[in-house]
């Protein structure tokens, strides 16, 4: 049995599933997850789109869900006693399902941990004692739970195997009749895949665009990628009608990593999407914001991080630049994105940075290295 309650996790569950079989071909999964898992072969027991929300109010809301969902997976686990249960992320919810497996003698591998080095890192004990072993993809993340007594593996991040360009810059931006000079900067516009992200942070990334084109002499294009959970209306309502008058600005809804590969730099929102661009090779200045309140009680819940991104965290010092609330002015993007562009020694070091932070991911088969943990986990 797999549970996977929202999209990375569904994307890496399938990259285990298969190698599960690979290995061993008469294995059948069920459990919780999206299309990936759904597509790996996985009987469905309840549709995770269902499950995946953010925030108390909204938790309470999709209440009725959360315990039907649980209520199956229990059932299934009573009637079919999988030989193994695998978790990913989603700590709340995958701890009662774990804390039910021991009481039924099913071994639990939790694959991709919750992030308990950042918050509530009491949680360790409970993962520690529901679980054979754990898998982490985070280099810092072994030293973290071995250090507390946890059976760990760092079986190295699974976006080292994905994260792959299927063109050249000069194919994709033909491909997407873009035309440049030798001396054209381009800029990604990245300011992510939900709604509310897209209008807490697109319209000063639009204008910090618009401000680095002004004041340089350089001929820019700017390129804004386009997720299926986002529409052009959103985009449009949020910058993007008043500005592309005013830069050379294409939005694209396909070959994301073609893409962000083919930049000289981008603006992102925070999240997996920094190391997606460390991989890639592309500087990048990182953004969060939320409302005042939740970043109040963020700040009183974890004290002891230093870094946001995922980037500088493995690094464990600044690699690249961080915006963090008020920080995130379309100015201070602008001032980042220039700097990465006109100096040299700062760019230099900054790629070497990237360099490094992809090294420390490991290896390529993060899935084949899971998968032969999970099969010692059942036997």
């Amino acid at each position: 049995m797999i549970v996977a309650g929202e999209a990375s996790g569904d994307m890496h569950g399938a990259g285990l599933v298969k190698a599960m079989q690979e290995l061993q071909a008469d294995l059948e999964f069920s459990g919780i997850g999206g299309k990936e898992l759904t597509a790996a072969g996985v009987h469905m027991l309840y549709d995770a789109s269902r499950l995946a929300v953010v925030g108390v109010t909204e938790v309470f809301s999709h209440l009725g869900d959360i315990l039907a969902a649980r209520k199956a997976l229990i059932k299934q686990m009573r009637e079919v006693k999988p030989a193994l249960l695998i978790l990913i992320d989603y700590p709340d919810f995958n701890l009662l399902l774990a804390k039910k497996a021991e009481k039924l003698g099913i071994p639990v591998f939790y694959y991709i941990s919750p992030q308990v080095w950042a918050w509530r890192s009491g949680r360790v004990k409970k993962i520690g004692r529901l679980t054979r072993r754990v898998g982490v993809i985070l280099p810092f993340e072994k030293e973290f739970y071995a250090a507390r007594g946890v059976a760990v593996d760092f079986v190295g991040h699974p976006l080292v195997d994905t994260v792959k360009t299927g063109r050249s810059r000069d194919e994709f931006l033909n491909s997407h009749h873009i035309p440049v000079t030798p001396q054209t900067k381009i800029i990604g516009i990245l300011p992510g895949s939900r709604s509310k992200e897209i209008r807490s942070l697109l319209p000063d990334f639009l204008r910090a665009a618009w401000l680095l084109a002004e004041n340089t002499t350089d001929d820019f294009v700017f390129l804004l990628p386009r997720a299926s959970t986002i529409s052009q209306t959103l985009l449009a309502e949020n910058g993007l009608s008043e500005f592309q008058n005013k830069i050379n600005i294409h939005t694209i809804s396909e070959n994301r990593y073609d893409l962000m590969a083919a930049c000289d730099a981008v603006v992102t929102a925070s999240g997996t999407v920094t190391l997606e661009l460390a991989i890639l090779g592309t500087p990048a200045v990182t953004t969060y914001r939320v409302s005042p309140r939740t970043y109040r009680l963020g700040r009183m819940l974890i004290r002891h991080i230093k870094f946001f991104s995922l980037v500088n965290l493995i690094a464990d010092r600044e690699i690249i630049p961080e915006l963090l609330q008020d920080e995130v002015t379309p100015e201070h993007i602008a001032d980042h994105l220039k700097a990465m562009l006109t100096d040299i020694d700062y760019r230099k070091n900054l790629l070497h940075g990237l360099a490094e932070v992809t090294d420390k991911l490991g290896a390529p088969g993060c899935s084949k290295r899971a998968a032969k943990i999970a099969l010692e986990c059942m036997r």
